[in-house]
């Protein structure tokens, strides 16, 4: 007789075991209950161990949760919703924009800071942290920091080497794993429901801020009253007028418009979308600081970037009493940025909207002191105003009473250099 050996068979996902660790966690940070508890489990053996996506589903491997004790099993529960509460996946999607972090080996970085950043405030007070628990002292770095710093500070190399492994999902660092179940999956959180949860969760700490760590408390103020970062503000203003309909639109007949079909004998031009054309008029008057002209071109190089990076697209025209010569957009640091007299922008307008090809977009950089044309440009403006604190300085040495007029209605602003300010 012929005998074959024992047929040995994955475990089943141990339901029972990770949702009373789940409770345990819950009991062991109350304030986290409402995100514990709007995470979904999927069981997949395709993870090393607990895993979620941005859509607030967990991945767990049955492997590991029959080899996990509960207590250890809660904090990895705390740990996976913690990089859904802090965004790490937005957060890591916006860095890898900004400075080109591409590829499964930065994102596994990213991963890595995301890690530094929640895992001192997790573990403690009922949760055991694992054996190999990734912490900012093991990598030489300083606790109390964000995963964005935490980047800046370290490779991959032989001292990460033991943490390839680590897969906190697509919900730690914004790429998409092929086990993700995607927008369209089951049990997925939509934006608003995320939103929800959010501020609840923000809403149990501040409660009680005593139980919860500090910058979990951080992390709920910024929620209740969210940071409003003015070069994105800036930026996506200029992103919302340049897409707009109309916006750097024009026909052309390298390709038939599809209506052509229906009138025999003629060819019909089709809709095109071009890059569009910037036209930045700077506020070179004495009342503008070195220093805001400085910050003036950062942000004329920010605004290249915004439209695709065809500088060729984007003119500068400087501006104080009087509007002086348009430049095109080579590189933002050979603009001379002559003035130093009086403010009247209106003639930087006029400029600007007199070079042809005209502008699809004015953007005005300024600190506010100055007359505004009287009636709406046939064009979008956004306005970036350099903020002014009353006391620091008078808005006008003849007169001390005086106060600038606002930006018109029909002009997206934003405050550069300061906290919340747009409309």
């Amino acid at each position: 007789m012929t005998t074959h050996p024992p047929v040995t068979t994955a475990p089943a996902l141990d339901t029972g075991k990770l949702l009373a660790a789940r409770l345990h966690a819950a009991r062991a940070r109350p304030y986290l209950a409402t995100a514990l508890f709007a995470l979904h489990p999927v069981e997949s053996r395709r993870v090393p161990t607990m895993a979620v996506d941005r859509h607030w589903r967990c991945y767990v491997s049955p492997a590991f949760v029959d080899a996990t004790p509960v207590e250890e099993l809660a904090g990895v529960w705390v740990h996976e919703v913690s990089h859904l509460l802090r965004d790490h996946h937005g957060r890591g999607d916006r860095v890898a924009r900004e400075r080109g972090l591409n590829g499964p080996g930065e994102r596994l970085r990213m991963n890595i800071a995301a890690d530094c950043e929640i895992n001192d405030d997790v573990y403690g007070d009922g949760l055991r942290p694992p054996d190999d628990v990734v912490l900012p002292e093991t990598l030489g770095l300083q606790p109390g920091e964000l995963m964005e710093d935490y980047l800046r500070q370290f490779r991959l190399g032989p001292y990460t080497q033991g943490m390839v492994w680590l897969d906190c999902g697509s919900g730690a660092d914004g790429l998409e794993r092929d086990w993700d179940l995607g927008p369209d999956g089951a049990h997925g959180l939509t934006d608003q429901e995320r939103d929800a949860v959010r501020f609840r969760v923000a809403q149990g700490i501040t409660a009680r801020p005593g139980n919860a760590p500090k910058r979990s408390r951080r992390w709920a103020e910024e929620a209740f009253h969210p940071p409003q970062p003015w070069r994105e503000l800036l930026g996506a203003a200029l992103r919302s007028a340049v897409s707009a309909s109309g916006a750097g639109d024009d026909y052309s007949y390298g390709r038939p418009a599809r209506r052509s079909a229906g009138v025999p004998g003629a060819v019909l031009p089709s809709l095109r979308r071009t890059p569009p054309r910037v036209s930045v008029v700077i506020d070179t008057s004495g009342s503008v600081s070195d220093a805001e002209l400085g910050s003036a071109l950062l942000e004329v190089a920010a605004i290249s970037r915004a439209v695709g990076g065809r500088r060729d697209m984007v003119s500068v025209v400087p501006c104080d009493a009087a509007a002086r010569e348009v430049h095109r957009l080579c590189r933002a640091e050979g603009i001379p940025l002559t003035g130093g007299g009086g403010t009247d922008l209106r003639t930087g307008f006029a400029r600007a909207l007199a070079s042809r090809p005209r502008p699809d977009v004015v953007v005005v950089l300024t600190d506010g002191q100055t007359p505004w044309p009287g009636s709406r440009p046939p064009c979008r403006t956004v306005v970036g105003l350099f903020p002014r604190q009353h006391g620091r300085r008078s808005w006008s040495e003849e007169n001390p009473g005086y106060v600038p007029d606002n930006p018109p209605d029909w002009a997206r602003v934003v405050t550069i250099g300061a906290g919340p300010g747009t409309r």
